[in-house]
């Protein structure tokens, strides 16, 4: 099988076998990313095909010497943060019953994830979308693509200190609006 670099030359030799071993590498990654942070597949799907287009179109301004990944994302974040901005100006996710969190489950799911409940998983992806559109993108960057504030910094185009100010505040907001979830299900159990 191909790997990464190959994949690179040949498409920057336009031939599209490069595409799609790069598609095949990295799309559940960003479509997962991008849906995390606009709460709709669909659109999600849209957006990392687009991106997929344009880092074919772009390649030859990619840099060898770095990994794909963080370049390929880099777009992804962006175009998603942006349509969740519009989104958010036409439609509040909230109210919104389309946007219903879906299984984000890995294929093979770990064991700590086996043990996860719907409950928590549906209480982390409502607290996640009521995060601004960059503070989503930070922390699904960092904590689910596993990025470093460093590799951070370029994707989002803001300076190292903002990134860990986002990442921190986002944490912070996220703890706030789980234990508000948890105490408001604790008070409809003791009402039962």
């Amino acid at each position: 099988m191909m790997d990464e670099q190959q994949a690179i030359a040949l498409l920057k030799q336009g031939d599209l076998g490069g595409l799609e071993v790069l598609v095949r590498l990295y799309q559940l990654r960003a479509i997962r990313a991008a849906c995390l942070i606009l709460g709709e597949r669909t659109q999600a799907e849209d957006i990392v095909q687009s991106s997929f287009l344009r880092a074919a179109e772009k390649i030859h301004q990619f840099d060898d010497r770095r990994a794909f990944g963080p370049w390929f994302f880099r777009g992804v974040i962006n175009a998603a943060i942006k349509s969740a901005k519009r989104q958010k100006r036409q439609i509040p996710l909230e109210n919104d019953e389309e946007n219903e969190p879906f299984n984000l489950a890995d294929p093979v799911p770990l064991p700590s994830d086996l043990v996860e409940t719907e409950e928590t998983r549906q209480a982390v992806w409502h607290a996640l979308q009521r995060l601004a559109p960059k503070q989503r993108a930070v922390v699904i960057l960092h904590y689910y693509l596993g990025l470093t504030e460093e590799e951070i910094e370029p994707i989002l185009k803001s300076p190292i200190g903002t990134v860990k100010w986002r990442l921190y505040a986002a944490r912070k907001r996220l703890k706030k609006f789980l234990s508000l979830d948890a105490a408001a299900t604790d008070e409809k159990s003791e009402e039962i």
